[in-house]
């Protein structure tokens, strides 16, 4: 069990996150909010990149700094495209990661070839990152998140800029994660959660505005679909 205590972060004048408190087991968790509302903050400090300025973090009851190395270890990132090694091979960056992942070298190609064929790109592992579509990057990218099988898989805009098959293709792969692994999906489509999320969490000026399935969700704001719970709290935002 994940848990976010009273985390708040303030960067000068401005406040990101405002008093967040949240309790995540497994299942799909689609956080949604506009530009600015404190998402990438708030996936920041989940994975320890950002330090709250008040709060804690907290896995199976014991606070994530004093875990260190080990609650590292049962993480899985996959930020927006960017940072990509264009000249590196699909297989050769992914045994880049295993290696920060400190996957044993016996266990690393077996399961290299576990996420490839997870994400279907067996047959184009050899070829240069910079020759991917933008849906090869962000299957690798999921790939990369999911080398060995955390716990906690935080995958920050999957589908962005991808066309609407290609976000079927990422929708059906994210799903099929969601047994025994908490995953936490920031995103602006919100088709692309409502159908495989299992609570949805709404944030605008660094605070939960609400929280729940999205059944119970169009029912609060009595509305038939996700995209009208989101555009009745944010508006044009």
């Amino acid at each position: 069990m994940l848990e976010l205590c009273n985390i708040s972060k303030r960067y000068k004048t401005k406040e990101a996150l405002n008093d967040i408190s949240l309790t995540l087991d497994n299942g799909i968790y689609g956080l949604l909010g506009p530009n600015g509302a404190g998402k990438s903050t708030l996936m920041n400090i989940i994975t320890g990149n950002l330090e709250p300025s008040n709060g804690i973090v907290k896995w199976d009851e014991k606070e994530i700094k004093k875990l260190g190395a080990n609650y590292r270890s049962l993480l899985g990132y996959a930020p927006q495209q960017q940072g990509m090694y264009d000249s590196f091979s699909g297989i050769r960056f992914l045994s880049y990661m295993a290696t920060l992942k400190g996957i044993s070298r016996k266990e690393v190609e077996e399961e290299i070839n576990r996420v490839l064929n997870y994400v279907n790109m067996t047959n184009v592992a050899h070829q240069k990152i910079g020759t991917y579509s933008g849906g090869m990057k962000q299957r690798i990218l999921i790939a990369q998140a999911i080398l060995g099988n955390p716990k906690i898989v935080i995958l920050d805009e999957p589908t962005a800029g991808l066309d609407p098959k290609e976000r079927v293709r990422i929708r059906e792969r994210i799903s099929k994660l969601s047994k025994e692994k908490i995953i936490l999906v920031s995103t602006h489509v919100v088709s692309d959660i409502e159908s495989i999320a299992k609570k949805i969490i709404l944030i605008k000026k660094g605070k939960i505005i609400d929280e729940d399935s999205v059944e119970k969700l169009c029912q609060k704001y009595n509305v038939s679909n996700l995209e009208d719970v989101y555009m009745k709290i944010f508006g044009d935002e």
